[in-house]
């Protein structure tokens, strides 16, 4: 049984050895009596397959870095961050779970490094999203009289840099004087995209997604909170936001209103 044990252990040690050099080849030496033609094999396919898939996931944030600094920052990533899920459609999360809670900053990062790999992040994300819109909703009705529902596949986001503007070209230096409020939804044709919108509205889907209210409900709360604006051009701009909403997918239908028993 000792036998047993003892070769157990060697392998699993030849194991730990292995993977050690796969992720940072420059500190750790493979295991010896291995191929080196091998082992250049695993090395390359292990860190191109990761780094492919990171740089098709943060796209905009790959084409900020130079090769040098961008492959540093993936091996750094690959060396230390200790992935919880074996998926490679997790890559995205535990990098992101990487920039967030590991990296910290470093010289040459851009400021807004964070808010814009979540950015790009949840586009991934909720493009694999399995939640599902209720079927027992209704897509046609009074905006005011019913009550909306926002889809689960929404998020609503805000920024202090405006995250969906940075590219090559526009790199902010210092976060916007006002935050950058936007939605990223997943249409029901399973299209993600991204709209830009006011603090206005994304107090509105955040009670809708609250409260079980009608529309004339929420817009009446609105129009409380905000006191220096017309009631009737809030109004008006409610009942069309809402058709909008409801247009594009962001919300997913409406329910009747509850009846007082």
């Amino acid at each position: 049984m000792s036998s047993v044990a003892d070769k157990t252990d060697k392998f699993q040690g030849l194991q730990r050895d292995l993977a050690a050099h796969l992720r940072a080849p420059d500190q750790f030496l493979p295991p010896p009596k291995i191929e080196e033609r091998r082992l250049a094999i695993y090395r390359d396919l292990i860190y191109n397959n990761i780094e492919s898939f990171i740089a098709s996931g943060f796209p905009v944030l790959r084409s900020l870095y130079s090769d040098e600094p961008w492959h540093e920052m993936v091996r750094d990533f690959v060396h230390h961050h200790t992935s919880t899920s074996p998926y490679f459609l997790q890559i995205s999360e535990e990098f992101l779970t990487y920039l967030q809670n590991e990296r910290g900053q470093r010289e040459g990062d851009p400021s807004f490094l964070l808010e814009l790999a979540h950015y790009e992040w949840v586009e991934l994300a909720l493009d694999v999203s399995t939640a599902e819109i209720p079927a027992n909703l209704s897509r046609e009705g009074d905006v005011l009289n019913s009550v909306p529902v926002v889809s689960p596949l929404v998020w609503s986001l805000s920024y202090r840099y405006p995250v969906h503007r940075i590219g090559p070209i526009f790199q902010p230096k210092e976060p916007g004087e006002n935050p950058t409020f936007l939605l990223v939804y997943r249409n029901r044709s399973d299209e993600v995209n991204f709209m830009e919108i006011n603090a206005v509205t994304a107090r509105l889907l955040q009670l809708a997604s609250e409260e079980a209210a009608t529309g004339e409900q929420l817009l009446t709360q609105i129009a409380a909170e905000l006191p220096q604006v017309d009631k009737n051009s809030l109004r008006a701009f409610g009942v069309e936001l809402l058709q909008k909403l409801l247009g594009n997918g962001v919300i997913a239908g409406f329910k009747a209103v509850p009846t007082a028993e």
